[in-house]
């Protein structure tokens, strides 16, 4: 019996005496410490649920499980998130934005490969991490479409799935990946997923920083998505109006406001 299925949206983790590859408030509102990573699938486990790969939940959408992801290529998907996940005999996909490769703070090419040897699967994440609706359609391809190759050579095996950056998707997003030979691609559209989804314009909701247990445990069983999904959209209002380059600019300024008071 096929079942929804809700995707889970990871970036960097902080480690204890390590520093993060950003300290924009901007960023490290989707950097969890490593203590809340462990509790949550730890607690996942503990309630009898699993953690699997996007190929694998598009697959089956089995009862009790959440597709795991995690976006950019963090160093700390090699150093604590993947050795947790393989401890726990869960699943997860790990997209790469290929231009952050060997950059600090960020996967070098030997960690992808053997990321992806421990049996994870490696997605991509585009080139540089661009705002693909904001791109004419050559650059969109270059975004979607090199930067799969060259993570294939990196692997050595095929990359079937994509996810957007800043989860900006249309239409012509979903073209770019089925003609780049994509078979799914991840939004940041807050809904669960089920076989009936549209598999190039999939859901996932962020876990941040500031999610608390009790919440993260209501994701899961995808209660309260609707309120989360308002709440969202509402934010998007004043994003449409302004473009997102000034809408981040604004957004990035308000929150460093935030943090210094």
């Amino acid at each position: 019996m096929s079942h929804s299925a809700v995707f889970l949206m990871y970036h960097e983790l902080e480690l204890p005496g390590r520093s993060m590859s950003q300290s924009d408030p901007g960023y490290v509102r989707y950097v969890l410490r490593q203590a809340d990573f462990q509790e949550q699938m730890e607690g996942l486990t503990a309630a009898g649920w699993r953690g699997v790969s996007v190929g694998e939940a598009v697959r089956s959408f089995a009862e009790r499980t959440v597709a795991i992801t995690f976006d950019d290529g963090a160093e700390t998907d090699i150093l604590f998130a993947a050795p947790l996940l393989r401890r726990l005999n869960f699943g997860g996909t790990f997209y790469i934005t290929a231009g952050f490769l060997g950059k600090p703070g960020y996967l070098d090419h030997s960690q992808l490969r053997e990321l992806s040897g421990m049996g994870f699967e490696i997605g991509c994440h585009s080139m540089t991490h661009a705002y693909l609706t904001d791109l004419n359609d050559r650059d969109l391809r270059r975004e979607v479409a090199e930067p799969k190759v060259q993570i294939e050579q990196i692997v050595g095996r095929s990359v079937e799935h994509f996810s957007c950056p800043g989860g900006r998707h249309d239409r012509r997003v979903s073209d770019a990946a089925r003609e780049a030979g994509y078979r799914t691609v991840t939004t940041s559209r807050i809904q669960t997923n089920s076989k009936d989804s549209d598999q190039l314009a999939l859901g996932r909701i962020s876990v941040m920083r500031s999610t608390s247990l009790p919440a993260f445990q209501k994701i899961c069983r995808g209660q309260g998505l609707w309120r989360m999904s308002l709440e969202v959209q509402l934010r998007g209002i004043p994003k449409k109006l302004l473009g997102n380059s000034l809408y981040d600019r604004m957004r990035s300024a308000a929150l460093r406001g935030r943090v210094s008071r």
